[in-house]
């Protein structure tokens, strides 16, 4: 890939950048709020079905029809299941025995390991080593955040970050689907069409499992519910797809590395939550396998020295 001519960041994607972070980061504290009353699914399920009135309004705004393919709504609901049902589910269980911090410090290996599925299974994604490097980082930096004490013992605790780290390969096998499946729809179409896969995939299974949903929930959890649904959710792909269409793919990814400061400050403040020096340790692993991954740092020091041999003076 080209970096110097992909897009640029300017003022206004920089700004749609951090609005994102900080609504992704904001829901790990929105579920910690919504789990004192609701199991794991029961929030996943709220938070996908709530959002989908919001999108489809978005939808009817922008004039944009849904499909009438069995194909592509088939297409929908595996997507739903794989970037949706199973992921948020999977972290918001990991959150039950795990810091919020943690859990988005976890989740940001999506985008390291999301690069490897690619380029294993994506023709047109080759797994160059730089990606393979990026990998290695960002493994290194998910031992360092579980630490090495825990990595041979087995423990809820344990258990938690596993499922986290499921979710972020969950991710990654859905963003593979969507580029083979659904890369001819319309991007808020395809949300729409994800909401309403994992919804239907998520009510018959929560009754089934647990029963109708009481709604009768304490004022906080609900608020904690309509945040993640309305904000985190609806609000964040439209977001996401503005960044998307103004800054690029490559830009966007960068919001994988602003997240977990917002989770790790909001946990903070709202949630007492403390995470141990090692832990930032291993945030930083990650990041730096998140920027090797992109390929633009190690682009960047390959064309610095070939700068400084144009006439520049450098102090050894």
């Amino acid at each position: 890939m080209d970096h110097a001519a992909s897009p640029r960041i300017d003022r206004t994607a920089a700004l749609l950048l951090l609005a994102l972070a900080a609504l992704w980061g904001s829901t790990f504290l929105f579920a910690e709020i919504a789990l004192r009353a609701l199991s794991p699914m029961q929030v996943t399920l709220h938070r996908v079905a709530l959002a989908l009135p919001a999108l489809w309004l978005v939808l009817r705004w922008r004039g944009l029809a849904l499909p009438r393919s069995a194909r592509v709504w088939g297409a929908y609901l595996v997507m739903g299941g794989l970037n949706n049902a199973i992921p948020f589910t999977l972290i918001f269980w990991g959150q039950t025995h795990i810091e919020s911090g943690l859990a988005a410090i976890l989740n940001a290996s999506t985008g390291v390991l999301g690069a490897v599925v690619a380029g294993l299974l994506l023709r047109d994604e080759r797994l160059s080593w730089h990606k393979l490097a990026g990998a290695a980082l960002g493994l290194c930096g998910v031992a360092v955040v579980i630490g090495p004490e825990r990595l041979t013992t087995l423990d809820p605790r344990n258990l938690g970050q596993g499922a986290v780290l499921l979710a972020a390969l969950s991710y990654s096998l859905a963003s593979v689907w969507a580029k083979l499946r659904l890369a001819g729809q319309p991007p808020l179409v395809n949300a729409f069409g994800m909401l309403a896969g994992s919804t239907a995939l998520l009510l018959p299974l929560v009754i089934w499992r647990e029963g109708l949903p009481s709604l009768d929930y304490p004022a906080e959890v609900w608020g904690a519910l309509l945040a993640l649904s309305l904000l985190a959710t609806a609000l964040a792909f439209i977001l996401y797809f503005a960044i998307l269409a103004r800054a690029g793919a490559a830009n966007l990814m960068l919001v994988t590395l602003l997240i977990p400061p917002f989770a790790i400050l909001l946990g903070a403040l709202f949630l007492g939550e403390r995470l141990s020096p090692g832990v930032y340790l291993g945030l930083a692993v990650i990041a730096l396998g998140l920027l090797v991954t992109d390929g633009r740092l190690t682009a960047r020091l390959r064309r610095q020295p070939k700068r400084r041999s144009k006439g520049s003076t450098q102090v050894p």
